[in-house]
């Protein structure tokens, strides 16, 4: 779960805030790196799916609204290091820092705080499951806001199975019984507020000359001072400092922020953003995994079952047709029993 990219030249659907996929500005191949991808890969499922269990154990000792400052400013402090390495200078524009300012809103500064007060009341299981329905909401807002995001039967069915997932995380049948509705809405609140960001950005930024770190390191600041403006005014300062919890924020925002943006963006760079957005697909079982073997939160069946579903329709939601003048659509005419797969994306 970290922050998306503020500069995208493609058009792609919408992915998960904690897979934000959007291509690269244009650039020469990526320099071969000592570290695999595949690795780097699992390292950020690793670093996302543990920022639910971050979160609330930030929330044992500081307020929603701290952690999320903490998180943002020493997610703001890495990439302001990786931007002084590679001399990558600030946008340039008072109406770009504008956009900026709105994109560091919907995908850092409201959905973080929404995430952090919706696990004082819920388990971080459940949040990093409601996290992986932003692919869902994103499908359904493209369809409306982005011309071109026509929809294809499967891509509906993806939407209505997902969705089916998330009535049977909830557990429907039972009236959402034992359920916090007000924590879990806000969690979905937060999930639906990154692709609001995203098309707000693909509106707005898409073909910046900028590089998307220097973008996405304005966005976090930015994200940064609006947290610091509002989080005096609704809490009060720590009495105490528990050693814990603020290691929790400290690596929530290091790790689970700044290097996870690092690493997403080497992935789409060298992989492209097809695969670099798989990722969306593990970070609930990561989440689910350290929620229940680490803080002992309780799991019955219909959680993991509806994550799957969630997960399936999600990924139904991001399949495309290939293009008519790609070698896979050249070579391959789809029967009624063949599986059409999208082409691997060129490099950005």
């Amino acid at each position: 779960m970290g922050t998306a990219t503020a500069s995208s030249r493609r058009s792609s659907p919408p992915s998960s805030p904690s897979s934000p996929a959007s291509a690269a500005p244009a650039a020469p191949p990526a320099p071969r790196r000592a570290l695999d991808w595949r690795i780097r890969f699992g390292l950020l499922s690793l670093v996302w799916g543990f920022s639910f269990l971050l979160i609330k154990v930030g929330t044992h000792a500081y307020a929603p609204f701290q952690v999320t400052f903490g998180r943002l400013l020493f997610g703001t402090a890495v990439l302001a290091v990786a931007m002084t390495v590679k001399r990558a200078g600030l946008p340039r524009g008072a109406r770009t820092w504008g956009h900026l300012a709105v994109a560091g809103f919907f995908l850092n500064a409201l959905p973080f705080s929404l995430f952090a007060y919706a696990e004082l009341t819920i388990p971080s299981t459940l949040a990093g499951i409601c996290n992986a329905t932003s692919p869902l909401w994103g499908m359904a807002l493209s369809l409306v806001a982005l011309s071109e995001d026509r929809p294809t039967r499967r891509r509906v069915a993806g939407l209505g199975i997902g969705f089916l997932g998330v009535l049977t995380v909830l557990g429907a049948w039972q009236g959402f019984s034992g359920l916090d509705m007000t924590g879990t809405a806000m969690a979905l609140l937060a999930s639906l507020s990154y692709p609001i960001g995203w098309i707000y950005v693909r509106r707005t930024l898409a073909g910046r000359p900028e590089s998307h770190l220097s973008l996405t390191g304005a966005q976090l600041f930015l994200a940064t001072l609006q947290l610091a403006v509002v989080t005096p005014l609704f809490t009060t300062w720590p009495t105490a400092f528990p050693v814990v919890p603020l290691l929790a924020v400290v690596a929530l925002g290091a790790l689970g922020t700044g290097l996870a943006v690092l690493l997403q963006y080497g992935i789409v760079a060298e992989v492209g953003p097809t695969t670099g957005q798989m990722v969306t697909y593990f970070i609930p079982v990561i989440a689910t995994a350290a929620g229940v073997t680490l803080l002992g939160e309780a799991l019955t069946w219909n959680t993991p079952v509806g994550a799957l579903i969630v997960l399936a329709g999600a990924a139904l939601t991001q399949s495309r047709r290939p293009r008519p003048d790609s070698p896979l659509a050249k070579t391959r005419r789809p029967g009624p029993l063949t599986r059409r797969r999208a082409p691997r994306p060129r490099q950005p």
